[in-house]
């Protein structure tokens, strides 16, 4: 099944906001913040699994001589999808294609934004065919296009909507560049939003290894490996962090998706910081995707979110 909805039901629905006594009709599809409710994700079954030398996690996967197992990575995907539903979230599953082995990393092609969806630009190769691939499916299923980025490279597992009106966007030069990174925050000002940009090392594939909302006013991040001007931009935005090690960070102890209202999506083992979130009051739901996170992606990696209620 591709969808959990009926395609018929894509172009109606839609959910009223309260703000400051008036309501206010709004189309579904939607997202203005890294936590608010998700209601609808996309996600993208692994047509393979191949361990590339793209990031340090695979790099080191690689030197131990440990291989992935397909059809363990099929049950753990198919896993996600299962606690993703169990709370309650859409998904909209892309065909898989043999000619986009890494389209289950979703995040990386496309963002949705409070406008629609948005192509980015990822890091050459094959990954540049998986926007239009994504875009042509999504406006199938009646979601907006916004359009496209078209310089410089840029992923979306380097971009976080910290709260409305404020978005962070990471760059390392290797998968997003600063002209992509420019370009995307130039998107967002021009419509009222205020962009941070940050750089980070490139040993780090993307900002979520490093940096992820859990809820509102909260963050898992890796602080030594941020930018201390970034640390004090978020924190002055109200945003707690909790703190997570470089070792940790390595093996996507960042990667995770917050669901809004206190919840969070997380790998397994991703136990200590997954203790800290419950701790803190959030209700952690935990899947085991060892084969993803030794191929460089975690649960931020493998789900793009496209609806969520207003945070």
């Amino acid at each position: 099944m591709l969808f959990d909805f009926s395609v018929a039901e894509t172009g109606q629905d839609v959910f009223l906001i309260q703000d400051s006594g008036a309501l206010e009709t709004r189309h579904r599809w939607f997202v203005d913040s890294s936590y608010g409710r998700l209601t609808d994700v996309m996600v993208a079954a692994p047509p393979q699994l191949e361990i590339g030398p793209c990031s340090s996690p695979p790099v080191q996967t690689l030197a131990q001589a440990l291989t992935s197992n397909f059809q363990t990575a099929s049950r753990q995907h198919s896993e996600l999808l299962r606690a993703l539903r169990d709370q309650g979230v859409r998904c909209a599953q892309l065909p898989s294609s043999q000619k986009l082995p890494d389209l289950s990393f979703t995040r990386d092609a496309s963002l949705m934004t409070p406008w629609g969806l948005l192509a980015l630009r990822p890091c050459g190769g094959h990954r540049r065919k998986e926007p239009m691939h994504v875009v042509r499916h999504a406006r199938g299923w009646g979601i907006p296009y916004l359009g496209a980025i078209e310089s410089g490279r840029i992923e979306g597992g380097d971009v976080c909507l910290l709260r409305p009106g404020v978005v962070a966007i990471g760059w390392s030069g290797e998968r997003t560049d600063k002209e992509g990174a420019l370009a995307l925050a130039r998107l967002f000002e021009i419509r009222g939003w205020k962009a941070i940009l940050t750089h980070f090392d490139p040993y780090f594939t993307h900002l979520d290894t490093l940096f992820a909302m859990a809820g509102r006013g909260r963050a898992v991040a890796c602080i030594e490996a941020l930018d201390p001007s970034f640390i004090g931009q978020v924190e002055a935005l109200g945003i707690k962090l909790l703190p997570v090690t470089p070792y940790e960070a390595q093996r996507l102890g960042t990667s995770l998706l917050s669901l809004g209202d206190r919840r969070v999506l997380s790998c397994a083992d991703n136990r200590r910081v997954n203790g800290e979130l419950e701790r803190l009051g959030y209700r952690v739901t935990t899947v085991e995707l060892d084969q993803f996170t030794s191929s460089g992606g975690g649960v931020h990696c493998l789900t793009l979110p496209l609806a969520r209620m207003p945070g």
